[in-house]
């Protein structure tokens, strides 16, 4: 397991960042363990939904997981505004970092990690192939 921690600014969009970072320093994709921190009028596609669900003010990131591959992020994450009402789904682009995301990304060591498309949703969906990693046999 190769782990990079990360720390995105004020500013940045969530996904968008986390798609770069993952571009960059995992080719074959990584999984998104944990993250935390704070959101500004963030957006979230709801379960059984097409069109994105957007909220007003500050929130809180609680939980945020998923995994990033070369064709994109699949990310859920749940929020918290400043009523601690609670809310979660899919991440889509637009969610704009306020003070502070705390994120965990870890590349799984010799598994390649791509998204194809399914005959049986018809999205892209994750691909998982075991690669030799140079110190196994």
């Amino acid at each position: 397991m190769r782990p990079l921690p990360v720390r995105l600014p004020p500013g940045c969009d969530l996904r968008h960042a986390l798609e770069s970072l993952a571009r960059d320093q995992f080719q074959d994709g990584a999984f998104v363990l944990c993250g935390i921190g704070s959101l500004i009028d963030p957006r979230l596609r709801l379960a059984g939904e097409s069109e994105e669900a957007r909220y007003e003010g500050p929130f809180e990131i609680l939980t945020l997981s998923g995994t990033v591959t070369p064709q994109g992020a699949h990310l859920h994450m749940s929020i918290a505004s400043s009523a601690g009402d609670v809310r979660g789904g899919h991440v889509v682009y637009g969610n704009v970092v306020r003070t502070t995301a705390e994120v965990l990304l870890v590349q799984a060591a010799g598994w390649e990690l791509l998204r194809e498309p399914d005959a049986a949703t018809g999205f892209l969906e994750l691909v998982a192939r075991r690669r030799q990693v140079e110190d196994e046999p």
